[in-house]
């Protein structure tokens, strides 16, 4: 297989013009060794690209320009022109303009994801005001993706390293929370992922933690009887074909480290999720959307209008989004070939066996 096959085509979508998505972009692949990785074709324009590269002066970014996915260049930053008319970019500001043109780039970067023209898609942040309209009436890039490829679930699964935490419920008002923490609802997260974090992380026999929705896990029904009458049933469902163990009082759980010893946690709600999580990934999280036939990830930031355009935005997460990216492609590719040759994986487990005893007997 030649370098230029196994090296994926990663596209990239703008996010809000006005955000620091191009910025980090910018950032991001200013380091040339990454198109050792991967092949980059960006969804934007070369006018935007050409107005940001200005505010990052002591940055090599240096690109070709293509409307044809048969032109893309694979040792070189691609720019797939989705636009050639001249639109207002004014840098922190929430502005129409700035969503609608970060739909028209996410929905063509969707569209070659849907069609096998890229092999993976990261996301830079779009703001959810100034992208809802009749055409594209959806919270966020999750529920889009989900709706796009036409599938019943899907996980917000954040990652950093080892640590992954997943979430039953999304962009969902506090007040409203609860009426959505149902059985089903459990079940199929936990469900996906299992198959996620066998598939995408290789992870033979995953452990995951599930969070109470209460203070305390409920207390044994005294605040509140979501964990009796819902969690705690859905766990004992999930038991039969998966290694779920819960649910957990959600502030003593991060506190002492219980997340370390299992492989992701299902939290009920974004906070509840979100709030350890970013604490504890040291501002290089990555959001993943577990669950679509594709791989489609993002850094775990928004738009950060404050600072856009005054080059001070910090590129970490949107590098770490990068390379989970390209893993997981890899992962996939590695479990499908595994499945069509058990004996392979046999071998590579033998082998690992082998070196351990080595190892010991040293």
């Amino acid at each position: 297989m030649s370098n230029q096959q196994q090296k994926p085509v990663i596209g990239i979508s703008i996010g809000d013009l006005n955000g620091i998505g191009a910025e980090i972009i910018i950032k991001t692949f200013s380091d040339h060794r990454l198109l050792e990785l991967c092949t980059p074709l960006i969804f934007a324009s070369n006018k935007l690209i050409n107005f940001y590269r200005k505010s990052t002066p002591e940055m090599n970014f240096n690109y070709q320009t293509t409307k044809e996915f048969t032109r893309i260049a694979h040792k070189q930053i691609n720019i797939f022109n989705c636009w050639e008319e001249e639109i207002a970019i004014t840098p922190g500001q929430l502005t129409d303009i700035g969503g609608s043109y970060a739909v028209k780039s996410l929905t063509a970067a969707v569209e070659a994801l849907r069609d096998k023209k890229i092999q993976g898609l990261v996301t830079a942040p779009i703001h959810k005001k100034n992208t809802q309209s009749p055409s594209f009436d959806f919270t966020g890039h999750t529920p889009y993706l989900q709706s796009a490829f036409g599938v019943n679930d899907v996980v917000m699964l954040m990652v950093s390293d080892n640590f992954r935490v997943g979430l039953v419920t999304e962009h969902v008002p506090v007040k409203d929370i609860a009426k959505h923490i149902t059985r089903e609802a459990i079940l199929s997260k936990l469900n996906i992922m299992k198959e996620s974090l066998i598939r995408d992380f290789g992870i033979d026999k995953p452990r995951i933690a599930v969070l109470g929705l209460n203070p305390h896990a409920g207390d044994e029904g005294l605040i509140g009887k979501e964990e009796e009458e819902i969690i705690k049933p859905a766990i004992k469902d999930a038991k039969h074909n998966m290694l779920v163990f819960g649910p957990y009082s959600a502030d003593a759980f991060f506190a002492r480290g219980y997340h370390n010893k299992f492989d992701a946690v299902l939290a009920m709600y974004h906070d509840q999720g979100l709030i350890p999580f970013k604490s504890l990934a040291s501002g290089e999280g990555v959001n993943y959307t577990a669950g679509l036939p594709m791989v489609r990830t993002s850094p775990d930031h928004g738009t950060a209008f404050d600072i856009a355009g005054k080059n001070k935005a910090d590129h970490s997460s949107f590098l770490s989004a990068i390379y989970t990216c390209i893993d997981i492609i890899h992962n996939r590719q590695e479990y499908e070939e595994n499945r069509k040759n058990p004996m392979r994986k046999m071998g590579a487990v033998v082998l690992a066996n082998a070196v351990d005893e080595k190892i010991e007997e040293n």
